[in-house]
């Protein structure tokens, strides 16, 4: 996991259908296959897995059905999809945070092994990540940002999915990069640890690109208030590779 983006992956439990006579697999799938989102619904993982169970379903004639099992950082999904039956028709939506968890963890707190028990089917995409503030922070933009957070260490919270999640890595290492001490508050699902922004419960979060038009004070009516329910953007985390990081970001980095 890097702070640049975060990667989704369709995967499935290793299955006897890979090495299953041809018969097999010209019948696949004959009834309903379901997509396991180990991440709250509206986030990149979800919206993912429902563009391509759609374009899947087109292609098989066959429902794909999206479940979203959330919580432990993605752990319940996983394990719900790690341990379901080898027959092919139970695949996984997972992201960085599977491979975060497998250092995080014990094994017995996550009860899973990738390599194990999991095989790569495709990457399905990769998501910019962005700093957003809830807008009464009184910073505008990332320097602000950090020179509000070293003038109060401690003080200030930012917001994850749960422990492992791209969010709660990316926040970790903005905090190590920027030098500032900023408390970690972890949600269950990245659908609540925005709102936790919105309502000012938190005061950042590092999110995805696709989730912030939702977060956006343009796609919301013209009555509504900004400061009270939506979230600002305050910093892209991530840049074409062939462009230099941001002055504060690669000054507090000590980057030259």
């Amino acid at each position: 996991m890097t702070a640049r983006s975060f990667m989704l992956a369709l995967t499935a439990g290793l299955l006897a259908a890979f090495s299953a006579p041809p018969s097999f697999a010209q019948d696949y799938p004959n009834r309903a296959v379901r997509i396991v989102v180990p991440f709250g619904a509206g986030g990149p993982a979800d919206v993912a897995a429902r563009l391509t169970g759609n374009v899947l379903q087109e292609s098989f004639g066959q429902p794909f059905v999206i479940e979203n099992r959330t919580g432990a950082g993605g752990v319940i999904g996983t394990v719900e999809a790690a341990k379901s039956p080898a027959d092919g028709y139970t695949l996984l939506m997972m992201s960085n945070t599977q491979t975060a968890n497998e250092s995080l963890l014990t094994p017995d707190k996550r009860k899973y092994e990738l390599m194990r028990d999991l095989a790569p089917i495709a990457p399905v995409n990769s998501s910019d990540l962005v700093i957003v503030v809830n807008p009464a922070v009184p910073a505008k933009t990332l320097p602000e940002f950090i020179a509000l957070a070293r003038s109060q260490p401690d003080k200030l919270n930012y917001a994850s999915s749960g422990q492992g999640t791209p969010y709660h890595m990316a926040g970790e290492l903005f905090k190590a990069m920027a030098g500032v001490n900023i408390v970690h508050v972890p949600y269950r699902n990245s659908g609540e640890a925005r709102s936790g922004v919105i309502g000012g419960q938190v005061q950042m979060m590092i999110d995805a690109v696709p989730a912030m038009p939702r977060m956006s004070p343009r796609t919301r009516s013209a009555h509504s208030r900004p400061r009270a329910s939506s979230a600002r953007l305050c910093c892209r985390t991530c840049r074409p590779r062939s462009k230099p990081a941001s002055p504060a970001m690669r000054r507090r980095s000590g980057s030259a």
